[in-house]
């Protein structure tokens, strides 16, 4: 046995010095595009709403920006599959800033048309700071993949706390350079998504990627072969993507809800920044719970703490802040548990030939899944009511429980 199986095989990384490198480029990176990606989430659906005059697409906003990431995840993953992480990572996220630069033009010149362009290209800071995951897991030991994972996504924490409590203060800064105010975390998003690709470019040295193709040349076949043998491709994506659809539908439409029951900017910022907390803070705890308890238990938790998040969300009062920031908060750490625990099913099973470009196509399917939600959420709540939503959306979670017998029976 070579001395890279050997360190896989005790649950070390082959290159330790190499990882804690990307892992500190990636962690910067995710931090700063954090900030860019609460700008979204607090004011897109406010910023339709405004611009349309009507609730029935506020939702639209959300499903631009995830249908935009559907295709940025198709784009990075190419680039990732073919010429490294660093430069898929950073092409995405200047896309990013591209698009936040294209909503605040829309904002300034009134144009819907302008704006829905806007959304979608601003989508691609969603995909990449979700590609980002992946590089952090590329050169991590089997047994440390969904810690490398977390420690990924726990970065974002920062950023996405920050950011949306930034929406009143960078409203006022754009109303004082003529913008209007609900285009101010635009501003934001953009600055922070052209740092983030600017770290990458010139800090996630050496490429994890391209590292870990070379190492794994040095594996024995037989090795190769049992990986890729292991169940766990399709519950891992059926996992993401069930806990996406339901994230993104009840988020949201809760801004909206708020605001239709007299609530500010600041309170719905408040209330996202909690969210958000809540989707990446317990990543690593959550990692070290796949790690040792495996990932079809956390999935399983996955499911149950999205349907409390419904059932708490359609109870609370549309005057408690409090409530409703409780029911995202589960939202957020439902979302977590499904996200970190499908990752390591596919990075677990996906041999490094193929796994940037596959790891793309899931990452297209878990956006199709949050754009779905987020188009239909509009609809719905003016149909039904948020009550019927957030229910819905609950229920809906429990689904990943079937997908995960299956695989517990498969293996």
């Amino acid at each position: 046995m070579t001395s890279t199986a050997a360190d896989a095989a005790a649950g070390i990384s082959p290159r330790p010095e190499a990882q804690r490198r990307v892992l500190a480029a990636l962690v910067s990176s995710q931090i700063l595009s954090g900030a860019g990606l609460g700008a979204g989430v607090t004011v897109g659906a406010l910023l339709a709403q405004d611009t349309l005059g009507s609730t029935d697409l506020a939702g639209l906003p959300s499903a631009l920006f995830t249908a935009g990431s559907a295709l940025a995840a198709v784009a990075v993953g190419r680039i990732s599959q073919a010429r490294g992480r660093r430069p898929g990572l950073a092409a995405g996220y200047l896309a990013g800033a591209v698009g936040s630069a294209g909503v605040i033009a829309a904002a300034v010149a009134d144009s819907p048309v302008l704006l829905f362009i806007g959304l979608f290209v601003y989508g691609a800071g969603t995909a990449t700071n979700l590609q980002a995951r992946y590089a952090g897991a590329d050169l991590a030991a089997p047994a440390h993949r969904a810690r490398a994972v977390s420690t990924v996504l726990v970065a974002t924490t920062l950023g996405g706390v920050v950011g949306p409590n930034l929406a009143a203060p960078t409203g006022k800064l754009a109303d004082h350079l003529g913008i209007p105010a609900l285009a101010g975390p635009f501003l934001l998003a953009g600055v922070a998504y052209a740092l983030a690709a600017l770290v990458l470019a010139v800090r996630l040295r050496p490429d994890p990627l391209l590292l870990a193709r070379s190492l794994d040349l040095q594996q024995p076949t037989e090795a190769k072969a049992a990986k890729t043998r292991e169940p766990g491709l399709i519950p891992g994506a059926m996992t993401m993507i069930l806990t996406q659809l339901v994230m993104v539908a009840i988020m949201t439409m809760t801004p909206v809800h708020m605001h239709d029951h007299g609530h500010g900017t600041a309170a719905s910022g408040l209330v996202i920044a909690i969210h958000v907390g809540a989707m990446y803070l317990p990543s690593p705890l959550t990692g070290r719970l796949v790690d040792r308890r495996g990932c079809t238990a956390v999935a399983v938790a996955s499911g149950l703490t999205l349907l409390a998040a419904g059932v708490t969300a359609a109870a609370a009062p549309g005057d408690s802040v409090a409530l409703l920031a409780l029911a995202l908060a589960l939202l957020g750490l439902g979302w977590n548990f499904g996200l970190v625990s499908g990752t390591a099913m596919i990075t677990n099973v996906v041999p490094l030939a193929t796994r940037a470009k596959t790891q793309g196509m899931v990452d297209v399917a878990i956006a199709i899944a949050g754009a779905t939600g987020g188009l239909s959420s509009g609809i719905v709540v003016n149909a039904t009511g948020y009550p019927v939503l957030a229910l819905t959306g609950g229920v809906l979670a429990l689904a990943v429980l079937p997908a995960i017998a299956v695989s517990a029976s498969s293996r």
